[in-house]
């Protein structure tokens, strides 16, 4: 039998490294509390309106938080906010899982911040149903952007709020609006009635599409195609770029068999690869003649009008969701009609009409 060495062993587990003399546990909860501590409504409300990017976040922090204690002083920053907003483009970028949006955003947003424009994104994270949790990676993909000092990416949970699109994205356009942002970006998850939500908060709707995917065919429904304001093939590069010239065509031929928009403008099908950075100043010029052509009639503001109005209904529908579940008199009850329910006792439509009896 063989001696066993005793040589030492190659994995070893290294002590930790100890805490210093000089931190007391008072002094870790003085820096929690700091931590903690909401800022005023007028002090985040300066940050915002000198560009201050800590202060811009924070603030849209507090409007995603469902805490009744943050909510007053999110509405004081928005009111005070709200006379300095309105000065941006809002554009909406969607498409199907894959079709490329992070890399598109993030060529997109080089440029623009290469023409001197401050760009803020908004991402929407898709929030699991089950452990309601997201990723939140936007930052991860668009590497090169994050970075670029006229750039802010923000991304958010969808929660459960409307086809993915997060709770206050409205309000977090009026604070980057506000914060000087010339360029508001709203990226969509791209799954659900999510572009029907974001194309009523913004002002050009974007739709990526992928050629060779079978979306050709999809070129005829109605829906989506409606309301798109322009058509960008992606990954139009390689061995791709004969399929992507071919569905611009079927594209362009779908988009002819609608009626022009309300404006005049013809939506127009371009091909882009984010990969190799290839068709995105067509793609802005073609935006910005879009936005020169609107802001030339009445369109565009009767745009930001509609918005308004969507925006007001849509924060009535959150509030009466909102004040019904929170009701304690109603918790109670539910309670009592989904035993009942379970138990066969009273059909969905009964329980139903019990509880709003109960408002």
């Amino acid at each position: 039998m063989a001696k066993r060495s005793n040589k030492p062993k190659t994995l070893k587990e290294k002590e930790g490294i100890p805490a210093p003399d000089f931190l007391s546990s008072k002094a870790a909860k003085i820096v929690q509390e700091k931590r903690n501590k909401v800022l005023s409504s007028e002090s985040l409300t300066n940050g915002i309106l000198q560009g201050n990017v800590t202060s811009l976040s924070q603030a849209i922090t507090l409007t995603e938080s469902t805490a009744k204690k943050h909510s007053q002083t999110a509405e004081e920053i928005i009111r005070a906010c709200l006379p300095h907003a309105n000065k941006s483009i809002r554009i909406g970028i969607t498409g199907v899982p894959g079709v490329g949006k992070s890399s598109f955003i993030e060529r997109f947003g080089m440029l623009l911040t290469s023409k001197e424009k401050k760009v803020a994104v908004l991402a929407v994270d898709p929030s699991s149903s089950l452990s309601k949790g997201s990723i939140l990676g936007d930052k991860t993909r668009m590497e090169e952007l994050v970075k670029n000092p006229n750039a802010y990416i923000r991304p958010s949970a969808s929660g459960t709020s409307l086809g993915g699109v997060a709770r206050k994205t409205r309000e977090a356009i009026i604070l980057c609006e506000a914060a000087g942002y010339d360029v508001i970006i709203i990226e969509t998850v791209g799954v659900g009635q999510s572009e029907t939500a974001v194309h009523s908060m913004t002002d050009f709707f974007l739709l990526l599409k992928l050629a060779g995917a079978g979306d050709e065919l999809q070129g005829i429904k109605r829906g989506i195609m409606e309301m798109a304001d322009a058509i960008a093939i992606n990954k139009a590069d390689g061995e791709n770029r004969k399929a992507a010239k071919l569905a611009k065509t079927e594209f362009n031929r779908a988009l002819h068999l609608y009626p022009a928009k309300d404006n005049g403008w013809t939506p127009k099908t371009l091909t882009c690869s984010a990969l190799q950075n290839e068709g995105i100043t067509e793609i802005w010029e073609l935006i910005s003649k879009y936005i020169t052509q609107a802001k030339a009639t009445a369109y565009f503001q009767q745009r930001r009008n509609e918005q308004n109005k969507f925006w007001l209904l849509q924060t009535i529908e959150s509030r009466l969701k909102s004040d019904f579940y929170e009701n304690p008199k109603i918790k109670v009850a539910l309670e009592k009609q989904i035993k009942l329910l379970s138990d066969g006792k009273v059909t969905p439509f009964q329980a139903a009409e019990r509880l709003l009896k109960l408002t």
